[in-house]
This record gives C-alpha cells, sequence and structure tokens, in this order.
C-alpha cells in the first residue's frame, strides 16, 4: 500500500474520544463538625462531594486547610461517612436563583425549595459571588420609607436604601415587629431571612405574619437552628444576593433577616472548631469581621431606581446593649431601634425605647418641621422617665419644674402615640401629621438650638 493511501486512512479513522483523569482526594479525619481531607486541590470556599456509604453523597466546603490537609465544613447533617471516603471536587461554583419565579416561594439556604409547590420555574441562574459596590458610585439616600410603623415614621424616619438594627432581648417581640414592617412597608419586593432561629417560627411567619397577600411579594429563605453553621451562613448570603439582584433590576427592594446574631454564631462555631482562639465572649476575630462584609452588600447601589433598604434583628444576650455583637452591629449599621423588655412587660407594643433609638440619617429624610416636633417629644419622655419611678412614691411635687410638670400630664398622649396593634397601619404622611398634633396640643416650646 502507498503512502497516500495509508495517509488518507488514517485521516478517516474515527479514534475514540479518551476521557479527562478526576483528580479527588480521601478522608482522613472526622472531628465534631470538622472533617479533613488529603491528595485533592482545593482552595478556601471550593466546594466538594464526599461519598458515603450508603452510596450517596455529602456537599461540603472548604474552610481552612494545614500543610496538605483540606479542612471541610458539611453543608447539611452527615451520616455513613468512612475512613479514607473519595473526596470529589466540584468544578462549577455555586449558582443562586433570580427571577419572578421565585416570589411567593420558601427555599432553603442552597436555594432549594421548602414548600410544595414544586420546581422553580421563570428563573435563571448567577454565580454567588462576593459583590462590591464603589461607595463613590452608590446612589445617595434622599427618599423616605413608609414602613407602616407610626413610632418609626414619625420619630425614627427611614430613607430607602437605609440598613438599621433592632435590637432586643430574647422574647421582646422582634420577629412580631418584623412580620408589621413585611406587610406594611411601601416596597416591590420582600426578602425575608429566618436564620437560626426556632423551625416553629417559619410557618407561623408564614402564614400569620406575611399572609397570603404579602407572601405574594415575597421570597423567604429559611435555615433554622437544627441546620449546620455553614448552611445558617449560605442562607445569610443567599438572602442577600438575591436581594441584590432584584435591586440591580431596579426594584424596591426590603431586606429582612432575624437575626443577625445567629449568623455570627454560626461563625463562631465554624472558627472555633478550626481552632481559632476566641477574642470577646467567646467569639473569635472572624466572627467580627464577617459583619461589615455582608452589611455592605445591602443598601443602594449604581442603578438609578433600584433600592435596598435593611432591617436585621440583632439578639442582645440578657438585655445587655454591651454585648459584643450587638456593639458590632450598632458601629456599622445606619441606626438603631432597641427594644425594651419593660415596656414588653407592660403590655406596651411595639415596645420601642425612643430615648435609646437613633436613625442617623433622619435629617436627609424628614423635613425640619419633623425633626423639630420629635426633638420635643423626646425632650419631653427624657423629662418623665426622670421621675416616672418617684410618682408611685409621692415624690413628684407638681408646679416645682414647669417641663415636668407638662411631660407628667402629657405623657398618657404620648405612650398611646407610640403603641400600635399589630394589624393596624399607619402611614407615613399621617404618623407625622399625628405627631404634630401631638406636640402643638401640648403648648410647649423647645429649648432653642445651640448649633
Amino acid at each position: 500500500m502507498s503512502s497516500s493511501s495509508a495517509q488518507t486512512s488514517a485521516e478517516i479513522i474515527d479514534w475514540p474520544s479518551v476521557p479527562v483523569a478526576q483528580v479527588y482526594g480521601k478522608l482522613t479525619r472526622v472531628n465534631g463538625l470538622l472533617l479533613e481531607a488529603v491528595g485533592c486541590q482545593l482552595g478556601t470556599g471550593d466546594r466538594c462531594h464526599i461519598e458515603c456509604r450508603n452510596g450517596g453523597v455529602v456537599e461540603a466546603e472548604v474552610v481552612g486547610f494545614y500543610k496538605d490537609t483540606v479542612c471541610l465544613m458539611p453543608i447539611e447533617h452527615t451520616t455513613g461517612l468512612m475512613p479514607g471516603a473519595r473526596v470529589i471536587p466540584i468544578a462549577e461554583r455555586c449558582q443562586i436563583p433570580v427571577g419572578k419565579g421565585l416570589l411567593g416561594r420558601v427555599l432553603n439556604g442552597l436555594g432549594k425549595p421548602l414548600d410544595d409547590l414544586g420546581p422553580l420555574s421563570q428563573i435563571q441562574t448567577i454565580p454567588m459571588v462576593q459583590m462590591s459596590t464603589n461607595p463613590l458610585q452608590r446612589k445617595p439616600i434622599t427618599e423616605p420609607l413608609d414602613v407602616g410603623i407610626r413610632a418609626i415614621n414619625a420619630l425614627l424616619p427611614v430613607g430607602r436604601g437605609q440598613r438599621l438594627g433592632l435590637f432586643a432581648g430574647s422574647g421582646v417581640g422582634k420577629s412580631v415587629l418584623l412580620g408589621m414592617m413585611t406587610r406594611f412597608t411601601e416596597a416591590d419586593i420582600v426578602i425575608v431571612g429566618l436564620i437560626g432561629e426556632r423551625g416553629r417560627e417559619v410557618r407561623e411567619f408564614i402564614e400569620q405574619s406575611l399572609g397570603e397577600e404579602g407572601r405574594q411579594r415575597s421570597v423567604v429563605i429559611a435555615a433554622p437552628a437544627d441546620t449546620t453553621p455553614l448552611m445558617r451562613m449560605r442562607a445569610m448570603r443567599l438572602c442577600h444576593h438575591i436581594a441584590c439582584a432584584y435591586r440591580d433590576q431596579g426594584k424596591r427592594v426590603l431586606l429582612l433577616v432575624d437575626s443577625l446574631t445567629r449568623y455570627a454564631q454560626a461563625q463562631r462555631e465554624i472558627a472555633l472548631s478550626l481552632g481559632e482562639p476566641p477574642a470577646t465572649k467567646g467569639y473569635p476575630p472572624s466572627a467580627f469581621a464577617q459583619l461589615p462584609s455582608l452589611v455592605e452588600m445591602a443598601g443602594n447601589g449604581q442603578h438609578p431606581t433600584g433600592t435596598l433598604t435593611a432591617f436585621y434583628t440583632v439578639l442582645t444576650e440578657g438585655d445587655d446593649q454591651q454585648d459584643p455583637i450587638a456593639d458590632a452591629a450598632r458601629a456599622i449599621l445606619d441606626g438603631h431601634i432597641v427594644l425594651d423588655r419593660k415596656l414588653a412587660e407592660q403590655g406596651h407594643y411595639p415596645a420601642i425605647d425612643i430615648g435609646a433609638s437613633v436613625s442617623r440619617l433622619a435629617a436627609q429624610v424628614a423635613s425640619s418641621d419633623s425633626l423639630s416636633h420629635g426633638q420635643v417629644f423626646r425632650h419631653l419622655n427624657s423629662k418623665y422617665q426622670q421621675v416616672k419611678e418617684l410618682l408611685p412614691l409621692g415624690g413628684y411635687q407638681p408646679g416645682q419644674d414647669k417641663e415636668l410638670d407638662i411631660a407628667v400630664q402629657a405623657y398618657p398622649q404620648m405612650a398611646a402615640f407610640l403603641q400600635q396593634a399589630t394589624h393596624s397601619q399607619a402611614d407615613h404622611q399621617h404618623s407625622i401629621s399625628q405627631l404634630q398634633q401631638l406636640v402643638e396640643g401640648l403648648g410647649y416650646q423647645a429649648p432653642p438650638s445651640t448649633e
């Protein structure tokens, strides 16, 4: 056979494709929540599958390494892991669903449905990557937001794009206040994150706080307390990525997260498992470092009409406002609303402590008259707090201080103004009008400002 015919035969032969070899490692140790593996090239944040005895796989994420040993954390609870189990890297990045098909759905931290409404539809997926916005390109906050709560609208005005914290101990009414905001706030889309809370509260929040009407414009991401720390952290990040995606489409988004403290506690569990030393009340430094990078994802972006307003509940252990997580959150948020246990015990709901609460953007979103009326209200409320414990003892004698007399006489009206039924909505303009009528009806002139 000639050389030309041999060359032709070689050209028409369809050689079988050779599969690319897959590199995998093996599991060497399980230490509590921490898994250790060797033999695979993985970086922090990468994902992998670990084969189990029953033939299934467990998804895990790289959270650290030591020499040639990779430290993994499972995303879900594990059973059936064996020594030497294969660890198979996942090449593609983690994808998150976005689109109008998410509205009305309840998802877990992986973006998978928890409800019985079937698979997700009318969605697209985007990679979950850490997003950052140039601070000079953020849309300024100039427009007030109506949250439907009279005390907040009138005395703690909120702007579209602001980030605030609801600070309170356990059982003081954070979740109830969050539910009221979910129903009453003027927003196109509401993203609700139930992170690390009781599993019982998930269904109650959906059925009682959201209701059928509120659910149609909401996306709920739930990772209860019995899920793994990594699942809770993944759910928190998922909330922010979905909210940012809607914001960048020009939507007015409200993000409600319950709670920021559980997110920090999840990071603490992971860091302590890796051997990071505790710094403040058992919290390692990484727990505090994670908070600013998370909160900075919220707020306004570059889109001219899209806004993202965020409310985070912060659990103050033992009602201590100097709790380390509460103190760190107060420093990075744009305001804080403090709920007082004593007010809650008196049946005063929402139990907002006006004197301890502040909105740092009040001057940017409220009129000068509204700010002046709020100053008078705060001043008289502070005066009353000075003598309230003396009233039952007869230690207060009227007629000696005119301001105190006005404060004591006006307090019942002021307390009634601050209270609001769970299913009662107070719009922004009506709240300001009520405050104006209350203050002007007292006949009290505020002392001139020294500024």
